[in-house]
C-alpha cells in the first residue's frame, strides 16, 4: 500500500529567551493510503507540532516530510499552499468559520478558492450532498451561532471534505464536545475513513482513539510506541486494550 505522508529525521527546534526548545526529535514514521491514525501522548509531547509540521503549516527545522512521493520542506510557498488547499483537509477544536457567511457557504468557501475544476453549481451540489450525507443540509442557510457543537463540527467535516482531499489532518476535532457529539463526529470520520480518505488525527481522548486503525504515542518529541486496534474486536474491549497499553507506557 502507497504511503501518503513519509518523514525522515523530522526535526522542529524552537528558540524562546535564547534557549533552544528541541519539541520533534528525529522523527520517522509513514502513513498509508486507508489508515485513520491516532497521535497520542502527554501535554507538550509534540503531537500538535508534528501534525502541523507533517501537513505544512509548519516548517521544520530538519529532515524530510513527503506528501505523496514529494517533499513538501521544498516546495515554493504558492505550490505548497494549492497542495494544502486541494489535496489536505483541516479539522481543529476551535471551528474556525467565517460569521459573516451561512453553514453552507463556509463549507464551499475551499471549493470557490480551489483552482480544481467544476463549475459554482457542481460545487454548491457537492456541498449539499455532504450536508446531507452528514445529517445537516437542515441548517445550510443557518449562521453559525444558529446550530449546536455537534452540528458545527460536521459542518467542519464537510469543509474539510469538499475539494476531495489526499488526507485528512484533525487536531482534536472532538476536543470542544460533549460525549454525545464527540461519538457522533467520531461516526462520521470512521465512515468517511471507511470510504476511502487516509485520516491522521491528534487527540487526548483514548475513546476516540481506539476508534482508529493505528496509536502512535510520542513523548519528548520522540514516537515511543505504536499500538495497532484490532478490527474485529468490540468498542469497549479496543478502548480497554488500548487504555491498558498507553498506562504501561506512563499515560
Amino acid at each position: 500500500m502507497a504511503a501518503v505522508i513519509e518523514t525522515k529525521d523530522l526535526c522542529k527546534t524552537y528558540v524562546v529567551d535564547k534557549r533552544q526548545i528541541n519539541v520533534l526529535k528525529n522523527v520517522n514514521l509513514k502513513v498509508n493510503e486507508g489508515e485513520m491514525v491516532a497521535i497520542m501522548g502527554p501535554s507538550g509531547s509534540g503531537k500538535s507540532t508534528l501534525l502541523y509540521s507533517i501537513s505544512g503549516m509548519d516548517q521544520p527545522t530538519s529532515g524530510t516530510v513527503l506528501f505523496d512521493g514529494e517533499d513538501i520542506s521544498k516546495m515554493k510557498s504558492s505550490d505548497l499552499a494549492e497542495t494544502r488547499l486541494d489535496k489536505m483537509g483541516f479539522i481543529f477544536q476551535q471551528m474556525y468559520m467565517m460569521k459573516n457567511l451561512t453553514i453552507l457557504d463556509n463549507i464551499l468557501f475551499p471549493a470557490i478558492e480551489s483552482k480544481k475544476g467544476g463549475s459554482r453549481e457542481d460545487k454548491i451540489k457537492k456541498g449539499e450532498d455532504l450536508m446531507r450525507k452528514l445529517g445537516i443540509i437542515e441548517v445550510a442557510d443557518n449562521d453559525i451561532n444558529e446550530v449546536s457543537g455537534g452540528q458545527l463540527q460536521r459542518a467542519c467535516i464537510c469543509r474539510s471534505m469538499i475539494n476531495s482531499p489526499k488526507i485528512l489532518f484533525a487536531d482534536e476535532p472532538t476536543g470542544a464536545l460533549n460525549r454525545t457529539s464527540s461519538n457522533e463526529v467520531m461516526d462520521e470520520l470512521v465512515k468517511l475513513n471507511s470510504e476511502g480518505t487516509t485520516i491522521m488525527m491528534v487527540t487526548h481522548d483514548a475513546k476516540v482513539a481506539s476508534r482508529c486503525t493505528r496509536v502512535l504515542y510520542i513523548v519528548d518529541g520522540n514516537i515511543r510506541g505504536e499500538y495497532i486496534n484490532g478490527a474485529d474486536i468490540p468498542d469497549k474491549d479496543r478502548e480497554r486494550r488500548l487504555n491498558n497499553w498507553l498506562l504501561d507506557l506512563g499515560w
